[in-house]
């Protein structure tokens, strides 16, 4: 099985709650990525939130509980999410070297609503736990 760990990452705007969702192709996700061998999972999420948004203010305000999706890809795949809070809002996506370019074309600060219409039913789970950690859903 083949491990990724991603944050849900949050920052607080115009009186609500806005999630960070990036787009490769036509899949939105949040940003994640495979955990390398002897990597704690916590420090791939973090670090795959910086490699591919140039984000490192994290606070994890809720803790370090985190939800994993259902096996995905075949049942090959799992991944675990952690929730931060971040201030910024600037997000730089930067070249990742194995393929020449970024990894995402799209990013969105969306609002809770927004959200669960964008997320496929893979994170729909994650979705729900977010929310409700952050007490809106």
């Amino acid at each position: 099985m083949i491990l990724s760990a991603g944050i849900v990452l949050v920052r607080w705007d115009e009186d609500e709650w806005k999630f960070l969702f990036l787009r490769a192709y036509t899949n939105w996700d949040f940003p994640k990525g495979v955990v390398e061998p002897n990597e704690n999972p916590l420090e791939a999420a973090k670090r795959e939130v910086q490699e591919e948004t140039g984000i490192q203010d994290l606070r994890f305000r809720w803790g370090y509980a985190y939800q994993e999706t259902e096996p995905y890809s075949g049942g090959k795949k799992v991944a675990r999410y952690y929730l931060a809070q971040t201030r910024s809002s600037k997000v730089v996506f930067s070249i990742n070297p194995e393929i020449g370019r970024p990894e995402h074309h799209e990013y969105r600060w969306v609002s809770y609503p927004e959200l669960k219409e964008l997320a496929p039913a893979r994170l729909q789970p994650v979705v729900q736990w977010a929310g409700e950690n952050l007490g809106i859903g």
